[in-house]
């Protein structure tokens, strides 16, 4: 399939506004500063006079909850790299500098720039206003991205924007022909898609695989994702139906042909581990196709984040990998790469591409392949 790349990235391509790179660049700055602004209003808070505070005393002074400490320790390590936080030499906090200001001034603004939708605006918005609350668990951010049950902030987040509309087109692409690849050879093809959400990749795939031989089954941590899912794909009953976790359940589920996540690994305690699961998982000669971000934008870790916090008793994504002692979220492109061929798969180059101005936003598209002892040559 790797033949099919360049018209994948193509038809990617041809399915967004074209943008120009420097533009997106520059505005892509101009939403980390508004983040960056956002953290330094909080932090000050906890550095009354400019006095030296560690990292207890500012936890305390702000409240923090302890299942948001790591998002904290983000935050100082953010801003010592940019110059912005003084660290004294017992492990202190000192001086706090303003960050530069961002061109555009307002933050709806610079969403427009970027395709971004008024609603997920709104929410960028609302989580620099409510960040104290947010740190102290007053306030949680899925009331901020859910608001009422709805799932239009959800969906402008995961899909309504051009960056994952890129993505979505190209992800739908490559399982449409892994599926016709895989269903000459036998069928149904099944499909597992792990942490599916609110369905934002599945609704162009499955559309694209109306008539095509396959058993998807649509899994998620939450009943609240599944029964959206159910009233959402009635149309598509070979579609199934579970709750699944991928830090313990995989070994249960039985072998399948095509896995599928979007934005979701990255909530692997070891993502090493992880992926040796999946390739366990497929089937000789099968697919695993996931999105990742690979860059942490200032301006999500101030809202997004606070999901990807554990819950009480959890353990943080990351602890027992090449993330261990970072509080990183998401791995860099480079570390997935290195892990899948560790693990058995072999990937594919990502999309977009590096000349691609979407690129800047960090988001990947990652194909890799189980080896097909059945064909010459382990294809």
């Amino acid at each position: 399939m790797s033949t099919d790349l360049s018209e994948i990235a193509r038809l990617a391509a041809d399915s967004v506004p074209t943008t120009d790179g420097r533009h997106c660049a520059d505005a892509l700055e101009d939403l980390d500063r508004h983040g960056l602004a956002a953290i330094v209003r909080v932090v000050r808070t906890a550095l009354h006079y400019n006095t030296t505070q560690t990292e207890d005393e500012i936890a305390e002074r702000l409240r923090v909850a302890p299942r948001h400490r790591w998002l904290l320790r983000r935050w100082l390590r953010e801003l010592t790299a940019r110059g912005l936080l003084e660290v004294t030499p017992d492990d202190g906090y000192g001086i706090l500098r303003d960050p530069p200001a961002p061109v555009r001034r307002e933050l709806r603004e610079v969403c427009a720039e970027l395709g971004f939708s008024p609603q997920l605006a709104r929410f960028f918005a609302q989580s620099a206003d409510r960040l104290p609350l947010l740190l102290r668990d007053r306030v949680l951010a899925q009331e901020l991205l859910f608001p009422d049950g709805d799932f239009l902030t959800a969906e402008a987040a995961y899909r309504t924007n051009p960056v994952n509309g890129y993505l979505n087109v190209a992800v739908r692409e490559f399982v449409s022909r892994a599926v016709r690849e895989l269903a000459a050879d036998h069928a149904p093809v099944r499909i597992l898609e792990l942490g599916a959400g609110v369905g934002g990749t599945t609704a162009d795939i499955v559309a694209a695989l109306a008539h095509d031989p396959v058993d998807y089954h649509f899994t998620d941590l939450s009943n609240f994702f599944l029964a959206a899912a159910r009233d959402r794909f009635t149309d598509y009953p070979w579609m199934r139906y579970g709750i699944l976790d991928l830090n313990r359940d995989l070994p249960d589920q039985p072998p399948c042909d095509i896995v599928l996540a979007a934005n979701v690994l990255h909530n692997a305690q070891n993502s090493g581990e992880l992926l040796t699961a999946l390739h366990e998982l497929l089937n000789p000669g099968g697919y695993l196709i996931f999105v990742e971000s690979c860059r942490e934008h200032c301006q999500l870790l101030v809202s997004m984040h606070f999901l990807m916090s554990a819950r009480p008793g959890g353990t943080q994504p990351g602890q027992h990998d090449v993330r261990a002692g970072t509080d990183r979220i998401f791995l860099h492109e480079n570390e997935w790469l290195t892990e899948l061929t560790a693990a058995g798969l072999t990937p594919l180059p990502t999309l977009p591409p590096a000349d691609h101005p979407l690129a800047a936003h960090g988001q990947r598209l990652f194909v890799a392949r189980k080896a097909d002892r059945t064909r010459p040559g382990g294809r």
